[in-house]
């Protein structure tokens, strides 16, 4: 298994949705599977399936004290999987 290490220089930015649908009060996102084969004229394919990712923890704003929580905060399975709340259906 190969673990991606960032490089000192390299970083992701985004802006925070302050106000974030929600689902069972905690973040999701969904991950749908999309081919678009020509764009004049446009022609997209949707796959019939695809992910929707949870939050493992309930969803709280942002403060000092739970700022760091990625398991408020961030969907990525990558994270949530090591939480003992972590459930897969």
């Amino acid at each position: 298994m190969s673990v991606y290490t960032p490089k000192a220089n390299e970083v992701v930015v985004q802006q925070y949705i302050a106000n974030p649908l929600l689902i069972g009060n905690r973040k999701f996102d969904l991950r749908m599977y999309v081919l678009i084969s020509s764009l004049d004229p446009l022609i997209v394919y949707l796959h019939d399936e695809g992910l929707a990712r949870f939050c493992t923890e309930d969803y709280q704003k942002p403060n000092n004290s739970n700022i760091n929580n990625s398991f408020i905060h961030l969907t990525n399975y990558s994270l949530n999987k090591n939480n003992p709340n972590f459930t897969v259906r």
